[in-house]
């Protein structure tokens, strides 16, 4: 194989389940809503690499500082993340992702500078991957926290840590094997994240399909003041509710006071939706909604 620091790969990516536990096999650590990154790093050489091995190095010029804390060629995996009011906030990091000019990206990198949360360490003048988790952890521990680059923290209890993480409202955490290698370019089930995610139900007022995809796409909406508002859209399988849309009363207008699309077909306010939702955006939108189930409420 070529040496790994010349290879372009994607990281080690998560199993996920919805309930979180305690096992001693395991250490858990908080999951950060950033964005996932490999980052090679040596006097010479630095470059930021997406999960699908994109170059981001030209939107973080400020993360070049980390190439300042390593005398050999390394290899960091970890999340980019934007922090507002000491939390995570992934639309904070969104307004740096389609930036292309040089003097705004340098402008937000000094007003709105983004933190590299580094959670492993692949290679060290050599490849890591097939060292344990608590290997690489030791390797990993001997690089210095700093203003853009610092390392996980790690606890023993995946349940209490969870509890905490309800209450302060992070994204969720992550389990992971003490003894797992690093499977590179691979989904293991060694990596478990959790999330936190919320429930809440939203009227349907209206949907959308095309004749050869198996999806159909409700437009949700909140009512405020007697008037309702879009929040988003959610796709659910066309056989477990196209029957009922179908039933239900039709409009001409949309309900919303928001939102017109003249390919939906607007419905009048007789179901809501349970949706799970990890985050509610700025503009009231839902971040990564999933459909549970119909609630008729006349």
């Amino acid at each position: 194989m070529k040496d790994l620091f010349s290879k372009k790969f994607s990281p080690m990516l998560l199993s996920e389940i919805y309930k979180p536990f305690t096992n001693k096999e395991y250490i858990y650590e908080l999951k950060y809503d950033g964005i996932r990154a490999l980052i090679y790093a040596s006097p010479k050489k630095f470059l930021i690499l997406s999960r699908n091995q994109q170059d981001l190095t030209f939107l973080f010029p400020e993360l070049k500082e980390i190439q300042n804390i390593v005398c050999e060629k390394v290899i960091f995996d970890g999340e980019i993340v934007s922090f507002k009011d000491d939390k995570p906030n992934f639309l904070e990091l969104q307004k740096r992702l389609h930036l292309r000019k040089k003097l705004k990206i340098r402008e937000m990198a000094s007003s709105y500078p983004v933190v590299f949360v580094c959670f492993d360490v692949l290679y060290e003048k050599k490849s890591l991957v097939n060292k344990s988790l608590m290997e690489r952890k030791k390797v990993l521990d001997k690089y210095k926290n700093t203003s853009f680059f610092f390392k996980t923290g790690i606890f023993d209890d995946g349940i209490r840590l969870f509890q905490k993480v309800k209450r302060i409202g992070l994204e969720g955490i992550v389990a992971k094997r003490k003894d797992s290698l690093y499977e590179i370019n691979e989904r293991t089930s060694n990596w478990i994240k959790i999330k936190n995610l919320q429930r809440e139900e939203f009227y349907i007022l209206g949907y959308s399909y095309h004749d050869n995809t198996p999806f159909v796409s409700l437009y949700l909406g909140e009512k405020k003041e007697n008037k309702f508002y879009f929040v988003g859209k959610v796709s659910v399988s066309k056989k477990k509710i196209l029957l009922v849309l179908e039933k239900m009363s039709k409009r001409k207008k949309s309900c919303f006071q928001d939102f017109y699309d003249q390919n939906v077909i607007y419905l009048s306010p007789k179901y809501c939706a349970l949706i799970e939702f990890l985050e509610r955006g700025s503009s009231g939108k839902l971040r990564h909604p999933v459909f549970l189930k119909l609630v008729d409420f006349d």
